[in-house]
């Protein structure tokens, strides 16, 4: 009664237009009370959810990803995308899945990706003959790139609701390879569509001017490897990576490209304070609901309610693939993280699979309920930049919601995809 309670009082507050951060507290004080418990508890377990120290390097990977965003690093990414495969029919939409793949690199979140480089591209793209539809859905799908490839902080949360025994770097790793086959299958699918439709392709600079724009994108690329190598190598801890990322994309930024100006410098401040006020109200009141699972042992229950449905791993990872796409399409990506890892981790580690590989699928998958009404923060986006409604987006969406599937399921069913890489690196 009381997992009823719960779940059922935040399903109505979200109804009603609660913030989910709110949603999620406010359901697990109203349990606690009916559980009889003193209601101090939901305060501590919010208060010692936002107070782990490796939790501060979300504020910082979130703040080096905004300084990038107004500094000016999207558009020479866009411009070393466009000298390299520009050329090919439908070049814009190739120049912004690969800008997606190397600003997912900076800034770890698609919701900035889209930001960013759809205010530079979905413009350019409707004037060079693109429909804006298609322009959208290529931008949005796109940058659920920036999930997979490091630095992403949704990996962090999820390295929380697995109980901080899922090491971070392990994650970063794992989704290299994932974010590559994502890329390459968003390209394919937007190369067939433009190949379709005619779109234009851009004119080739000559290798000089992809050794120019190379080097102009070198400084900006330079915050990923900073970050990859030196985890990898021992030089500094993840949170000690995040505070020299931010750092490091202040200096690139304001004395290097000298295109942070004080007013861009006031604007990502203000964006990381206000990006990260929310998500850790969200990762502490995601706390209480997860030590309340956990007291009910809700997550034993789930485990013995899908063996007794099927004993094979395939038809039960497929369920959960099946619920997570559900919910990602009522509630936002970080709550759910918090939210699903305590139920289901049990049951995939059950199964034999490796906290890597569900953080993977999770990764992706909830990165999906980013795109789809009505919760999805990043088809808004798309849809706010590209000026046309979510049922115009919808004319364009299935050939990239299928390729994304499509990856879904390969990252799912084969864990080498994510679990080489790590092993590859003694994780």
């Amino acid at each position: 009664m009381s997992v009823i309670l719960l779940f059922g009082l935040m399903i109505v507050l979200l109804a009603i237009g609660v913030p989910v951060a709110f949603s999620m507290g406010l359901a697990a004080f109203a349990t606690i009370l009916y559980d009889g418990l003193p209601a101090d508890v939901v305060f501590q377990r919010i208060a010692s959810g936002m107070n782990i120290y490796s939790l501060l390097a979300i504020p910082f990977f979130i703040y080096a990803g905004e300084l990038m965003l107004y500094g000016g690093i999207a558009e020479r990414l866009i411009n070393f995308a466009m000298t390299l495969v520009g050329r090919f029919r439908g070049g814009l939409a190739q120049v912004n899945i690969l800008s997606s793949t190397l600003f997912g690199g900076i800034s770890g979140s698609a919701v900035a990706d889209a930001s960013a480089l759809g205010s530079v591209l979905i413009p350019s793209m409707t004037k060079r003959g693109y429909d804006t539809h298609y322009a959208v859905n290529v931008t949005t799908s796109a940058a659920l790139i920036g999930i997979m490839i490091p630095p992403s902080h949704n990996m962090i949360i999820y390295s929380l609701a697995a109980g901080g025994g899922v090491s971070v770097i392990a994650l970063f790793t794992a989704g290299i390879i994932p974010g590559l086959l994502m890329s390459g299958l968003l390209m394919l699918v937007a190369g067939i569509t433009a190949v379709r439709r005619n779109y234009p392709r851009e004119a080739f600079p000559g290798w000089a001017a992809v050794g120019a724009a190379f080097l102009g994108a070198i400084p900006g690329l330079g915050l990923a490897i900073i970050i990859l190598v030196g985890v990898r190598f021992g030089v500094f801890t993840v949170t000690e990576s995040a505070a020299v990322g931010a750092l490091y994309a202040l200096f690139i930024t304001a004395f290097v490209y000298r295109s942070l100006g004080w007013s861009g410098f006031r604007r990502a401040t203000m964006n990381a304070v206000r990006t990260t006020s929310m998500v850790m109200l969200v990762i502490g009141t995601g706390n209480s609901i997860g030590w309340l699972l956990a007291l009910h042992q809700l997550p034993l229950q789930v485990v013995h309610l899908l063996h007794s449905l099927t004993s094979e791993p395939w038809l039960i990872l497929l369920i959960i693939n099946v619920a997570l796409l559900l919910l990602g399409c009522v509630m936002d990506m970080a709550p759910l993280i918090l939210i699903c890892t305590p139920i289901f981790l049990p049951v995939v580690k059950s199964l034999g699979m490796d906290p890597v590989h569900f953080g993977m699928l999770m990764m992706i998958n909830l990165g999906l309920g980013l795109l789809t009404p009505p919760v999805g923060a990043v088809l808004f986006v798309g849809c706010a930049i590209g000026r046309i409604s979510i049922e115009e987006a919808m004319k364009s969406v299935m050939p990239f919601y299928l390729a994304l599937f499509a990856c879904l399921m390969l990252i799912t069913y084969i864990p080498g995809l994510s679990l080489w890489l790590p092993s590859f690196f003694g994780n």
